[in-house]
């Protein structure tokens, strides 16, 4: 710290971001429906993570009616928030 120059010039204290020098206000408006697509694909993406692990579970001995009911119970919660997201207009790309 003590054999270092300083030497502070305006580019070095200018703010630096991704090499683009900042133009305008640091606020950014971003649309809702992007981050309603974003929850979507998580909602499907723990959909997946949930059948694996069914399926395996689904082939053992004494599982197969009790693991049936219960994912079917899953996929109707599922697709319960599906039918609530279409009514919504989420599903509607403009």
């Amino acid at each position: 710290r003590l054999l270092r120059p300083v030497v502070p010039t305006p580019e070095k204290l200018m703010v630096y971001e991704c090499g683009v020098d900042p133009v305008g206000e640091g606020w950014a408006h971003t649309q809702v429906r992007y981050y309603l697509y974003a929850f979507l694909y998580v909602i499907f993406a723990v959909d997946a993570i949930f059948l694996f692990p069914w399926a395996t579970v689904f082939a053992g001995e004494g599982f197969g009616g009790t693991t049936l009911v219960e994912m079917f119970v899953f996929l109707g919660f599922l697709s319960v928030g599906l039918l609530y997201a279409y009514k919504k207009g989420v599903l509607t790309w403009t």
